[in-house]
């Protein structure tokens, strides 16, 4: 594998010259699911292979063992998280860490669990599962709303990089095994799919593996690439546009946050690789880059 960090420097359209720091130094085997709380003014993240959801904000620094592996965290109000653990989706409170099931997300599939998720501009939460070691073909796609989880895509091997552009009512997601970003036209009612999913960004060629995905506020989606050391942007047309590089190699999702929406917050994953001898930044933190880009809040989900 080429090396990721080697000669790297950000691009200088749309992101500037924009240098990561560390956020937060506990080190996640797999870091994932990041959300800038914008009530609680916390990042919220997971870890998924140590069965954890993390925070960092101005209550200092919180860890909660959810008993199983979750994967994506939604905010509901003050209080309340939407978690997407490997059983389902479950509400927990924030300040006790206690968690009741909302949905049962594929019971009669207990080698799968769930991966990437987001909540949507209408007040659901689009969630994948895929198998255990990254069977292929065995995870689909689903959409919770209004009490209703329904499947909305199947024969997924790694879903990834669900975000939403909320202007052009599209929705999009990832399959990262197949080097893949796909869009679909949403009803701007309801939010429900309309029609067949096209391809957005094919990224077989250069063999890159897009992970997580947020979208800024101009449309442009930020997709973070498993083992390629950058969260890459692209425009409402697919185009490359900026990059922002890290210190780290597997960087797997991206959050906006802060006061204005123009930090970004990137998860990183430290299982299977190994620092750089003399490497400054470890893999598996958590990093920011201040001032990044416009970004917007999350909206909440509605339960």
């Amino acid at each position: 594998m080429r090396d990721p960090l080697a000669n790297a420097s950000n691009m200088n359209s749309g992101a500037g010259t924009v240098v990561a720091e560390v956020f937060d130094e506990r080190i996640c085997s797999l870091g994932e699911g990041p959300l800038w709380h914008p009530q609680r003014k916390t990042l919220y993240w997971v870890d998924v292979l140590n069965n954890k959801v993390l925070a960092r904000g101005p209550q200092g620094t919180q860890s909660w063992d959810m008993g199983e592996m979750p994967s994506a965290i939604g905010w509901v109000d003050h209080n309340r998280a939407l978690i997407a653990c490997e059983s389902g989706l479950y509400l927990m409170d924030l300040n006790s860490g206690e968690k009741t099931l909302l949905c049962a997300l594929e019971a009669d599939m207990p080698s799968n669990r769930s991966n990437d998720g987001r909540a949507d501009p209408w007040g659901g939460f689009w969630i994948g599962t895929m198998g255990m070691n990254g069977e292929p073909d065995q995870g689909s796609l689903y959409r919770w709303y209004k009490g209703e989880l329904r499947r909305l895509k199947s024969g997924m091997t790694v879903p990834n990089g669900i975000c939403f552009d909320r202007e052009r009512c599209y929705g999009y997601y990832a399959d990262s095994e197949k080097h893949t970003v796909y869009r679909v036209l949403l009803d701007t009612a309801d939010g429900w799919p309309v029609g067949d999913p096209e391809v957005f960004v094919n990224l077989s060629v250069q063999q890159l593996i897009p992970d997580g995905a947020v979208m800024d506020g101009q449309g442009n989606m930020w997709s973070s690439l498993w083992d390629s050391a950058r969260t890459q942007c692209f425009d409402p047309s697919g185009r490359e546009i900026a990059a922002l590089e890290a210190p780290v190699i597997r960087t797997t999702c991206p959050a906006f946050g802060g006061e204005d929406f123009t930090d970004m917050y990137v998860t990183s994953a430290a299982v299977g690789v190994e620092d750089r001898p003399g490497a400054e930044v470890a893999n598996g933190v958590t990093l920011v880059y201040r001032n990044a880009v416009k970004g917007q809040p999350e909206p909440a989900v509605i339960v």
